[in-house]
Parts: C-alpha cells; structure tokens; sequence
C-alpha cells in the first residue's frame, strides 16, 4: 500500500483521537461547541463520553494501520465500519428532519468526510488472500 495512505492514516488517527479524548474530557464544552449537536437533544455526558470513546477507538485503529496496515486493516475495517454506520445515521436524521441539506452540509466534515476517508483506506488496503502478504 502506498506510503500516502498511511500519513493520511496517521492524521485521521490525529484527529478523531483528538476529537475522542475532548468527549471524553469536556463533554459539555464539547456538546455546545460542534454546530447542531444541541438541536439532536438535552446533553447528556455519558452518551458524549460513550461515543467519545468509540472516536478513541478508531483513532487507535487508524493510527495501527498507519504503523503496521498489514497487520491493524482489520482494525481499521471495523472502525470504518462504525464511522460509516455513524454517517449513515447522521443521513438518514437529516432526511427525516426539516432541512435535510443543511443538516448533511453541517456535518460534511466531521461524521461524512471523517467515515469516508477510513473507508476507502480500508477498501483500497484490502488484503489480496491470492498474493503474499508483508508489512510495508
């Protein structure tokens, strides 16, 4: 795999642990700071803390692929697994809502790009079971 998808890995890792670790540390700063997570409900900083840690979670996995991606892609398929389940719902809100764009336009960023990028890391990272496998 090229060594470019593991700098973008690392920096993925960078940012959604970055993003876990506020959840998990300031979950109210972190609620009234992202734009419209408010309207989705009242706070509640066990479900900012138990999300913030599945955020964690990927970054882990991300950052393990961008050391060793033989070895973490199935760490890294699972996390972009839940990311994109995440956006998914985020999409599926959105429609159901009464601005459907702009509430997919808000979260662009930082639930549709940020599942994005893991998930064609892992399809393109996808081990070939035909051909021998070593670590880069």
């Amino acid at each position: 795999m090229a060594h470019w998808t593991r700098g973008l890995a690392g920096l993925m890792a960078l940012l959604l642990g970055a993003n876990g670790l506020l959840m998990l540390a300031h979950p109210l700063a972190w609620f009234d700071a992202v734009p419209g997570v408010p309207a989705t409900g009242p706070f509640n900083a066990h479900f900012v803390r138990d999300v913030g840690a599945v955020y964690l979670m990927c970054a882990l996995a991300l950052g393990w692929y961008a050391r060793r991606p033989l070895q973490a892609w199935p760490a890294l398929a699972m996390a972009a697994t839940w990311l994109t389940l995440h956006s998914g719902i985020h999409i599926y809100d959105a429609a159901c809502g009464a601005t459907p764009l702009a509430d997919i336009w808000r979260a662009a960023i930082g639930v549709h790009l940020f599942a994005a990028v893991p998930l064609i890391l892992a399809i393109l990272a996808a081990p070939n079971r035909s051909a021998p496998q070593s670590e880069e």
